[in-house]
């Protein structure tokens, strides 16, 4: 029973070996909501990749596969977030199946029958295998083992097996693959010159830079024709996925006035009872929202409402209110004896090296900073000011500690003083120079509390009053003007704006858990100007409408209006710059000066091809490539950069140090490009799987 047990650990293993190898398609952020039918749509298509169609039901058995492992490696069943995560991992391995599959079956990557015999039963076990049958006495694989189970496999067990040996053989056709792409790689010996030249080859320039900002943007117009001309020539740099735009408001459900009146009478009066209850475990939890928890509390462990009280053993303290809860507390037991425990504050000195003169100079200050603390100086103000630790903003307070917290000179004068106060002199450590007082001295009571926590939920009147609220505004608003209209006249309402939502998505803005409101922006019958019903969405109903579509494709011009305008914008202000440059002449310190005052001049060592950046600008890849290109003098004509428009000039080139042996670049050079062969390839593989996604339909 155990090794079937193994055997049925090692399936899931193999099954998680997919996951592993499709992990670059995972989407972070990305996550999906709880199994739904709510649209009402009645096709039982999932989506399609590679030409095939994907069944709810096909899908579904991946995804309660994956649900079932994973609740038996956690013990528990998953959450809400936790089965969005496992529904999208479903769908990834899906495409992995299908489209990656399809690619093996293409270049003829396959495991035959023999190959899979070896990895079980032969010279070359997989390590699934091997995990599985190793013997826990010896520690060393069995392969006996493995021929006395699958001699011995009983019916029933045989579906499991040949699930383990499908997981096994998809691992190493993946492994195949990832080989056949990484082996693939070659490097030639002017590539790694030119890669380490690139790493190693400093340049010395000066550089004009004149910011874009120094011309207002008020001082450019910028019409919709060039607009129009900047999108198609940079069209590619606008493609976008499927989204969403919509405005919304939040109705919050929190306790009202009348609600907290209630719960305060309610603990006044659970306060009395709890002072007479005999039995007070039995009490607590018929009365908390928090179980009877009777573990012995040092004065640091202590909820922080009794830190500053003393305590007296079957007195009642509270209720205690914050803006969530109040809390009822019940002093059961004190007892004496158990682990030391003080509080105190300090101010520490540090030297500024670990020189006799350093230490002088911190023990100097440390001495004056008490004699003005002895003279009535704040001891938390000089902490402030003085202090060069953590503690100083919080005026010195280290809160409570027991022993062994604390270095030990520290803890034997605090532990060794008997009444709290100033101590009297410097207490020194590793660390510094300490001024420390005690404000609690060392105690070894502990206390055994009952505690009554009740959180202050909104009641159901107060619930039924917020959603009236939100109900109103979505059944009166028929339109987006509509909706706008009476946000407007509702002053306690604030709309919020929310853009580019994808179908995937389970957040929205600040909207968390927001799955069935993203779904209803995608339903096939809801068109921009549509106001939805009320949600539900954590403590708060919400009310949007839909702004606007986005297709997967290109951006239209409208949707991007505001960043295209800014690069136009940017654009008419270099040629502005530029012709004024043109005027100058002289070297770059000439012109800078010719320029006039938004004309900064820089300077910068050690600039790399590699790094694309000029130190004091920024990243600007285009002038660092045009330096390369210059000779020792020479100077490049201005040009448009990312921030401003750029004249360089090229003081001198440190070339890369002459290398024999460059087999250690071309083998980095392997690396990188290995490790981005497989993620390359199967994003390639992806793209051209023409995926349908209508899992928005259904979850």
């Amino acid at each position: 029973m155990a090794l079937i047990n193994k055997i049925r650990e090692k399936s899931g293993w193999a099954v998680g070996a997919i996951a592993i190898g499709l992990g670059i398609f995972v989407v972070g952020g990305d996550l999906l909501g709880p199994n739904s039918r709510l649209l009402g749509n009645d096709s039982n298509e999932i989506g399609e990749i590679a030409g095939e169609t994907i069944e709810y039901q096909e899908f579904d058995e991946v995804f309660q596969q994956l649900k079932t492992n994973y609740e038996n490696q956690t013990g528990r069943s998953a959450n809400e977030g936790e089965l969005a995560m496992l529904r999208e991992q479903a769908w990834n391995q899906l495409i992995f199946k299908i489209a990656l599959e399809k690619e093996y079956e293409r270049l003829g990557i396959e495991v035959s029958e023999e190959e899979l015999f070896d990895m079980v039963q032969g010279n070359n076990i997989h390590p699934a295998v091997r995990q599985a049958f190793t013997n826990p006495q010896t520690g060393e694989f069995d392969r006996a083992q493995v021929v006395q189970y699958l001699q011995n496999m009983v019916p029933a067990d045989r579906p499991m097996w040949t699930n383990f040996e499908q997981g096994v053989a998809s691992d190493r056709v993946r492994a195949k693959y990832s080989n056949l792409l990484s082996k693939s790689v070659y490097v030639t010996t002017a590539e790694a010159k030119n890669f380490f030249s690139a790493q190693n080859a400093t340049a010395s320039v000066k550089v004009l830079y004149v910011p874009y900002f120094t011309i207002s943007d008020s001082a450019v117009s910028v019409t919709d024709a060039q607009l129009k001309d900047f999108y198609e020539r940079n069209k590619e740099l606008y493609k976008v996925e499927e989204g969403r735009n919509i405005e919304y408001v939040t109705i919050p459900v929190t306790a009202s006035q009348e609600d907290n009146k209630t719960y305060e009478e309610e603990m006044a009066s659970a306060a009395k009872q709890f002072a007479a209850a005999t039995n007070d475990s039995a009490f607590v939890n018929a009365n908390s929202d928090q179980p009877f928890n009777g573990t012995y509390l040092t004065p640091g462990e202590l909820p922080e409402q009794l830190r500053t009280v003393t305590l007296e053993e079957g007195k009642v303290y509270g209720p205690y209110t914050t803006a969530e809860s109040y809390s009822l507390y019940k002093v059961i037991d004190v007892k004496d004896g158990g682990k030391s425990a003080a509080k105190a504050s300090h101010i520490l000195i540090k030297p500024e090296s670990d020189t006799p003169e350093a230490k002088a100079a911190a023990k100097a200050k440390a001495t004056d900073v008490l004699n003005q603390i002895q003279k009535g100086a704040d001891f938390a103000q000089m902490a402030a000011q003085h202090g060069s630790d953590g503690t100083a903003s919080t005026g010195g307070d280290l809160g409570w500690f027991q022993t062994g917290q604390m270095v030990p000179a520290f803890e034997k004068a605090v532990f060794g003083a008997t009444s709290a106060g100033l101590l009297p002199e410097l207490v020194e450590t590793e660390y510094g120079y300490h001024i420390v007082k005690i404000t609690a001295p060392k105690t070894s009571r502990s206390y055994k509390i009952a505690a009554i926590e009740r959180a202050m939920e909104p009641s159901e009147s107060t619930r039924d009053a917020a959603y009236a609220v939100a109900d109103e505004l979505s059944g009166t608003s028929g339109s987006l003007e509509e909706f706008r209209a009476n946000v407007e006249q509702n002053k306690a309402l604030a709309k919020q704006e929310v853009k580019e939502i994808g179908k995937n998505n389970i957040v929205a803005g600040g909207l968390n858990n927001a799955r069935e409101l993203v779904r209803w922006t995608y339903a096939k019958d809801t068109e921009v100007g549509d106001v939805s019903p009320v949600f539900e969405i954590e403590d708060q109903f919400v009310v949007a409408v839909l702004t606007g579509k986005r297709e997967k494709g290109y951006a239209k011009v409208e949707d991007i209006k505001d960043e295209l305008t800014a690069a136009v914008r940017n654009e008419l202000k270099a040629k502005q710059i530029i012709e004024k440059i043109q005027k100058t002449k002289g070297t770059v310190d000439q012109m800078a000066a010719a320029y006039g005052p938004d004309a900064m001049l820089r300077t910068a060592d050690d600039v790399t091809f590699a790094s694309g950046t000029i130190p004091g600008i920024g990243l600007e890849p285009v002038a660092v490539g045009k330096t390369f290109g210059l000779k020792p003098g020479g100077r490049t004509a201005p040009f448009e950069g990312n921030g401003g428009v750029i004249v360089v000039e090229l003081v001198n080139v440190t070339k890369a140090p002459e290398v024999q042996d460059l087999s250690g670049v071309k083998q980095q050079l392997v690396n990188m490009r290995s490790a981005n062969a497989e993620s390359q390839a199967f994003e390639a593989i992806k793209e051209k799987a023409n995926i349908t996604d209508n899992r928005v339909r259904f979850f």
